[in-house]
């Protein structure tokens, strides 16, 4: 075996498992990158290969290190460090062309466990030109004579015929709701906002310029400081952390004095939790979904509970999608969403809800642990003593906040055991979650029910793609209290501390931005633009390629005529069309077969004796080139020279294996200039 083609298998297999490296356990990179090196430096040595029995200590080594890493074989993390550990080590006994074909379906298999973890377009494009090489080394292994130009150009050639029929699959191959297989658990990462706050956790995810989710409005839309995109509502508090706790109730939110309602559709990213984000507050959700027949966008009126459950038709498709919005607004999915998800709702920002809440929530937003925060509680309770009403007790909280010298700031110091008392009468220095938290604290304290609400404020407007684009670092947190004759009413009060984070963005917030991504640090308008214009690009990818889910395959083939779609007669389609797409291919490359065109010196040659032909000496039938000539120069001597010359130079471009350019532009000059 050549040393080209192990190089060429040797590139094929770090391609495919070098975007790995960042997934794998350091361990387990170091030691496919070892192994590679040493397979390399073998092959550039000439040294023989180790012996099977050291290849299969090291596999044994590996597997016992990915079960003490992961404590299992099984899942998308160990399966995926097995496979890559196992692609680093065949090429360790690449004896034969069988080993090397093993290694090339090894390396073309592995690109796909690639997209376990990114599906964007530098993805697809890098992995693209990883089955370059694959192909490229396959067609050396199978032709070791040609040229690397050579290979290279028949690899894009395959990969270009196969083009129609990756299309016909694309299309028509059934989309069924949920994955093709099942996935274990860990197959799904989490990312964005968790169900319990804690201080810094919301400072932490500020820092990332992930997209959470797109949102188009369907009219105008609202201003940014009215953009609260309501996600966990968050009611037990254990003196450090804030979570939802576990008595929800399943009763439906009463809406009273809606405003005008905000219609708009969000295209969220997968984030491996239950909710959905909508502005606050929503009373109608649309989730599309497959039914046996026809697709339908099934919608939930949120005042009467908010239930949207979508029935499966068949075995194949039995994936219920259902939201339901629950007694304090948020939108729950039946399951995590696992995948990018794409809804329509509704809102309205002016509303009253919930004016004849139920004792047990009014309750549950009283909760405190009173060992904990005893400076805040002993506060509250002299607003309390000094202001009878609520509404005047939350003024006097948020101009405490205003009035105290509050920084907000991404590097508040770190807090004691009693963390509300330490921010609020020490350091003073915190972010959203430092304020919601203590404020919802000081309205319980003073016998106000409150909650804390997380999820998103504003976004980023594209004027390319005519979206709003919301990313991690727009998470924030604010506080709903609930006042006699008004119902829940939100409060910010960073807002409070500072204006412009509502208003104008996070950036524009912090007296000193440099913690934050440079991309967030208002950059130059070039890259601004640069950024919206790929976030465009992007965009466009994830709803037509990787958003080509059940709804719109079904809309799309509905365009084309196709009526009456089921699973089966896509199927039916989808095989009518690769037979098609396989003939007309191989009609194609099969073409000299059928019509089979003389070359331009057959071409010379013939209408050369056509003009002998017509000077009274035609060919016969079964006169050779060297035959006729000399039949010609015995009736026609003053041809004998010329005639003789260009049946032999005939007769040597023709049946000779090899020739140039010039030897055939030769023949068809002195052919034509034949004098008869």
């Amino acid at each position: 075996m050549s040393k080209h083609l192990i190089y060429g298998l040797l590139l094929s297999i770090l391609m495919v498992i070098a975007p790995h490296a960042e997934h794998l356990p350091l361990w387990a990179s170091s030691l496919c990158a070892g192994l590679l090196a040493w397979r390399t430096y073998l092959a550039y040595s000439g040294t023989a290969l180790p012996k099977r029995w050291l290849l299969m200590l090291v596999t044994l080594a590996a597997t016992a290190g990915i079960v003490i890493e992961f404590h299992t074989l099984f899942g998308r993390e160990a399966g995926v460090t097995l496979l890559v550990l196992l692609a680093a080590l065949k090429p360790m006994e690449l004896h034969k062309a069988r080993n090397a074909m093993v290694v090339i379906y090894l390396a073309c298999f592995i690109i796909i466990t690639n997209f376990f973890y990114s599906q964007s377009i530098p993805t697809a494009l890098y992995l693209l030109a990883t089955l370059m090489v694959i192909v490229t080394t396959w067609v050396h292994l199978q032709a070791q004579g040609i040229a690397l130009k050579a290979r290279a150009r028949i690899a894009a050639l395959l990969l270009l015929q196969a083009l129609p029929l990756m299309l016909i699959l694309f299309v028509l191959f059934p989309r069924v709701p949920g994955p093709l297989w099942g996935l274990p658990q860990d197959a799904y990462a989490s990312s964005g906002l968790d169900e319990r706050m804690a201080p810094g956790s919301l400072s932490r995810l500020s820092l990332s310029q992930a997209v959470a989710f797109r949102v188009t409005y369907n009219d105008k839309p609202p201003r940014r400081d009215q953009m609260y995109w309501r996600g966990p509502v968050l009611w037990m508090f254990d003196g450090r952390a804030w979570t939802p706790g576990t008595t929800a109730l399943s009763v439906a939110p009463q809406f009273t004095e809606l405003g005008q309602p905000i219609n708009y559709s969000v295209t969220l990213e997968p984030h491996n939790k239950a909710w959905l984000f909508a502005l606050d507050v929503p009373d109608k959700l649309s989730i599309p979904a497959t039914s046996r027949d026809t697709l339908l966008a099934q919608t939930a009126d949120c005042g009467s509970g908010c239930e949207a459950a979508i029935p499966a038709p068949d075995a194949s498709q039995r994936r219920v999608m259902a939201a339901t919005l629950t007694h304090d607004f948020q939108i729950l999915n039946k399951e995590p969403v696992n995948a990018r998800l794409r809804y329509a709702a509704r809102s309205h920002l002016v509303y009253r809800a919930n004016l004849q809440e139920t004792a047990q929530q009014l309750k549950r937003g009283l909760q405190l642990p009173r060992q904990f925060n005893p400076r805040a509680q002993q506060l509250a309770a002299e607003w309390r003593s000094s202001e009878k009403d609520d509404e005047t007790i939350v003024r006097t909280a948020l101009s405490y906040f205003h009035n105290q010298n509050f920084v907000y700031t991404l590097e508040p110091p770190p807090l004691g055991v009693h963390t509300v008392d330490d921010f609020l009468f020490t350091t003073k220095q915190g972010f959203c979650e430092h304020y919601a938290s203590a404020f919802v604290f000081l309205m319980r304290a003073a016998g106000i029910p409150a909650r804390v609400v997380t999820g998103y404020l504003g976004g980023e407007f594209n004027s390319v793609g005519n979206y709003y684009i919301v990313r991690q670092s727009d998470a924030h947190a604010w506080a709903e209290v609930w006042l006699a004759g008004r119902g829940w009413v939100r409060f910010d009060p960073t807002g409070a501390i500072a204006p412009e984070r509502i208003q104008r963005g996070l950036s524009a917030a912090l007296p000193d931005n440099a913690a934050l991504p440079f991309m967030a640090r208002n950059p130059p308008q070039w890259m601004r633009e640069l950024r919206l214009n790929l976030d465009t690009l992007a965009n466009q990818w994830n709803q037509w390629v990787l958003g080509y889910d059940a709804e719109r395959q079904f809309a799309f083939l509905t365009r084309l005529g196709i009526e009456s779609i089921t699973w089966q007669k896509m199927a039916l389609d989808m095989a009518g069309g690769l037979g098609i797409a396989i003939a007309l291919f191989a009609l194609f490359m099969l073409r000299h077969l059928f019509a089979r065109q003389p070359d331009k010196v057959q071409a010379a040659w013939l209408k050369l004796c056509a003009r002998l032909a017509k000077s009274g000496l035609p060919r016969a039938a079964h006169e050779g080139a060297q035959d006729y000539a000399a039949r010609i120069a015995a009736a026609r001597p003053e041809l004998a020279e010329a005639i003789r010359d260009l049946a032999a130079r005939y007769t040597a471009l023709r049946y000779r294996a090899g020739h140039d350019e010039h030897e055939q532009r030769e023949f068809l000059q002195r052919a034509k200039a034949l004098k008869i």
